[in-house]
């Protein structure tokens, strides 16, 4: 039974920083999709972030325009994890944050659909 769980998740303030996690287990996915999305009150799930295997053990990454240059996600992939490192928060930012996975080649990863597996989410709230 594959699960992704979420851990890092917590309240803080305009300009703070935040660590998601996502641990994998009951199989590996060091060559295939991990990312992140996020959903607030009222809102559908979102894109953020997202990593795609590129081969000679490196990962690219794609976020999204509302993250870029203050998010970054990487892989770990002793722990079979992907993280999510959130520097510069906004209150824009609050919602919950779901960690994904794919078992699938290609795809487009910017969408939630195209993932196999999601984690139960993790609180992220930023006070203005």
């Amino acid at each position: 039974q594959v699960q992704l769980v979420e851990s890092g998740g917590g309240l803080v303030q305009t300009g703070d920083s935040l660590r998601l996690s996502c641990v994998a287990s009951g199989r590996t996915f060091d060559t295939y999709p991990m990312g992140w999305f996020r959903q607030a009150p009222g809102k559908e799930r979102e894109f953020v972030a997202t990593t795609r295997w590129s081969g000679g053990g490196s990962y690219s990454a794609d976020l999204s325009d509302s993250v870029t240059g203050r998010f970054t996600i990487f892989r770990d992939n002793a722990k079979n994890a992907v993280h999510l490192q959130m520097n510069s928060l906004k209150p824009e930012d609050t919602a919950v944050y779901y960690c994904a996975a794919r078992v699938r080649p290609g795809g487009n990863l910017n969408l939630r659909n195209e993932y196999d597996y999601w984690g139960q989410g993790a609180q992220v709230t930023v006070s203005s």
